[in-house]
């Protein structure tokens, strides 16, 4: 059955019915030690979710991703928020997973342990997630960037997949998302060179939408956020769906 078969009802019924994940729950204040959740926007209707590791270059730990994974969760609760910014620090949006956690992980570890559980939470987001991308985003930096339905970047931005250079691959969807977005021929050229591209380049190739000044980045997308959620949060997510479907 095709994405649009099954969302067929959901249409056919949205005046009537509330997208089944999107309930009626105000935003409560969680304690998190890696990332900052904050309300955004004139109408407090923006999630802004912004990595907290500056001293680690918001290297991508369990212990964060496992943070951003509950956010995301609260959020797709929370009735207020139609729309999500994740973001870093202007050095360095993420410049990739925790290399120091990872060195002690085997491969059967990760496979059930259940590794990226929490990376998954993001592409699976039923509200729209809009990446802000400053500084670096390297390894798996860049695949959580991809994760999300738009990316903004700042003009300082570098992107790249150098999992090659560490005799391994991209091990977060960054070899499928990053061919849907730019080619086969450049991402080819990416993962197996580990070369970085820049916020220029990104744009000219399609993986970001619009490079701003640094300075301004966020709160452009905060700007883009707002639009977003000003309208039906159903009419949203049926479209996200619909237009992810059209990938397969």
């Amino acid at each position: 059955m095709s994405g649009i078969s099954l969302l067929r009802p959901l249409f056919l019924g949205a005046r009537q019915l509330k997208h089944p994940a999107i309930v009626k729950r105000g935003f409560a204040a969680a304690a998190y030690e890696n990332i900052l959740v904050e309300k955004k926007g004139a109408q407090q209707n923006v999630a802004l979710v912004t990595l907290n590791r500056p001293k680690a270059l918001n290297a991508l730990s369990s212990a964060l991703m496992t943070e951003v994974g509950q956010a995301i969760d609260a959020l797709n609760k929370d009735e207020s928020v139609g729309c999500i910014v994740i973001t870093g620090s202007e050095k360095a949006f993420a410049a990739g997973a925790d290399i120091k956690e990872m060195q002690s992980m085997t491969f059967a570890k990760c496979f059930t342990g259940n590794f990226l559980s929490h990376w998954d939470k993001v592409a699976q987001s039923i509200k729209p997630v809009i990446a802000a991308v400053n500084g670096y985003a390297l390894g798996g930096g860049c695949e959580l960037a991809m994760m999300c339905d738009i990316i903004y970047a700042g003009e300082n931005a570098k992107f790249g997949q150098p999992e090659i250079i560490l005799g391994t691959l991209p091990g977060a969807g960054g070899t499928q998302r990053l061919t849907r977005a730019i080619g086969k021929s450049r991402a080819m050229e990416m993962t197996l060179t580990g070369n970085q591209i820049t916020a220029a380049e990104a744009e000219k190739y399609g993986l970001v939408s619009k490079v701003f000044p640094t300075g301004q980045l966020v709160d452009e997308a905060i700007k883009l956020a707002e639009k977003i959620a000003s309208y039906s949060q159903v009419s949203v997510a049926l479209c996200k769906e619909s237009v992810n479907h059209g990938e397969d």
